[in-house]
């Protein structure tokens, strides 16, 4: 379990490192289309837009920028490579098959042993709420000698019943 815990904590390292070179690759495209100067590329083609001095870098910064970028980019992109090949080789599927037909196994018997549980809680219910009647059904009907029978409500919902008949003791 702890061990599927650590894969999980690199799962989710991994997302966070993809998503960090995601935003690292659309800041920089977004920064090379907004900084720079249009450029004749063919002579076929003239420039015909023109740009704010104040919105493009000069060459240098431009090129200092673009070579930041381009590290950070590969920084990120060996950090998540890394991430990649720490991840355990993935299960067989025979075994995976077994780990997931056990797992449904040991369901079944512990929804087994829940209906048991709940059945027999169904018949203490029914034994106590038989009992109960009982007891009150003498009572209203004047069997109980006032004199020898005693109900006492103990400490923390315990409670007493005495009879000479019988006991019975009940904690709430």
């Amino acid at each position: 379990m702890l061990q599927e815990l650590s894969h999980m904590d690199r799962i989710t390292q991994l997302q966070d490192e993809i998503q960090q070179l995601l935003m690292i690759m659309s800041t920089s495209i977004a920064y090379l289309t907004n900084r720079t100067n249009f450029i004749q590329v063919s002579p076929e083609i003239p420039i015909t837009k023109q740009r704010n001095p104040d919105k493009y870098d000069t060459p240098d910064v431009f090129e200092a920028n673009k070579k930041e970028l381009v590290t950070d980019l590969i920084r990120k992109a060996k950090q998540v490579e890394y991430l990649i090949n720490s991840l355990p080789e993935p299960e067989p599927e025979e075994i995976q098959a077994q780990r997931l037909q056990q797992l449904e196994d040991e369901m079944q018997l512990a929804n087994t042993e829940y209906i048991q549980a709940v059945n027999r809680l169904k018949a203490l219910h029914e034994q106590v709420t038989e009992l109960l009647r009982s007891m009150l059904t003498e009572v209203n009907a004047g069997l109980v000698d006032d004199t020898n029978d005693s109900i006492d409500a103990g400490k923390e919902g315990n409670i007493m019943v005495n009879s000479r008949d019988w006991d019975v003791s009940m904690a709430l």
